[in-house]
């Protein structure tokens, strides 16, 4: 039986000003990681935010398609996969509610390419299980799908 192991990720999300009015106060704020570059981030446009920050909702798409990449590279390194280069179109949909809004899915559409002497097929099936290995996927609760087109280096063809 494999051992459980627990990791914790400390954030800190720091904001000043003043909330005297609902309309005009500011939505920026900084994430600050210990020994990491801050983050400036902000609310959604759509949520009187600052167009030029990240806002949650940016960071959440994010991590999904950060986490599964992660993943399938590892896969592909394990299996004898050389990918050469890797991209993802990831995007999100939220449904804003009356009361409150929620994710509704979240398609993630990398483009790999991979050495020609590599497994196409194996380097496609791979990332069902990348997905299914992926921590921050399993963690949400709505769709998560991937629609990956694998190419072979030196061409623009689908491999």
């Amino acid at each position: 039986m494999a051992e459980m192991r627990e990791h914790r990720y400390a954030v800190r999300t720091c904001w000043t000003g003043e909330t005297r009015d609902v309309q005009s106060y500011d939505r920026g704020h900084r994430i600050e990681i210990d020994g990491k570059a801050p983050i400036g981030a902000s609310a959604d446009p759509a949520f009187r935010g600052d167009p030029d920050r990240h806002n949650p909702e940016d960071l959440l798409v994010a991590s999904l398609s950060s986490c599964h990449m992660l993943w399938y590279l590892h896969l592909c390194a394990v299996r004898g996969i050389v990918v050469t280069a890797y991209e993802d179109t990831a995007e999100g949909t939220m449904l804003e509610e009356p009361r409150n809004g929620r994710f509704i899915d979240v398609v993630l559409r990398p483009v790999v390419t991979i050495s020609a002497d590599s497994d196409a097929r194996l380097a496609e099936r791979l990332h069902e299980r990348a997905h299914g290995e992926c921590y921050i996927a399993n963690s949400m609760n709505f769709p998560v799908r991937c629609e990956p087109v694998i190419r072979r280096a030196g061409t623009t063809d689908q491999a």
